[in-house]
């Protein structure tokens, strides 16, 4: 079991960073236009397009839907360390 957690909480670590990474090319749209960038845009969009439907961009420009969306990540990585800590 405690291998299963481990391996869950790098996944959960790894997307962390992966949305981050993410979130850091935005900034640079040339960036997100090559492979890694189309790459880490389908990872990642899935997951952050509910977030943006929720939250509008503040401003109309400063988006910080990415920010709630790591968040609420590092809830879920707490909560498995919670759930495999009772079991």
């Amino acid at each position: 079991m405690i291998l299963f957690e481990q391996i869950v909480l790098q996944l959960l670590e790894i997307y962390s960073w992966a949305l981050i990474i993410y979130i850091l090319m935005s900034w640079v749209p040339s960036i997100q236009e090559s492979v890694f960038g189309r790459f880490l845009g389908a990872i990642c969009e899935p997951y952050l397009a509910p977030f943006r439907r929720i939250i509008p961009p503040i401003g109309g420009m400063l988006d910080i839907s990415p920010i709630v969306a790591i968040f609420l990540l590092n809830f879920a990585k707490a909560g498995v360390r919670t759930l495999f800590g009772i079991v």
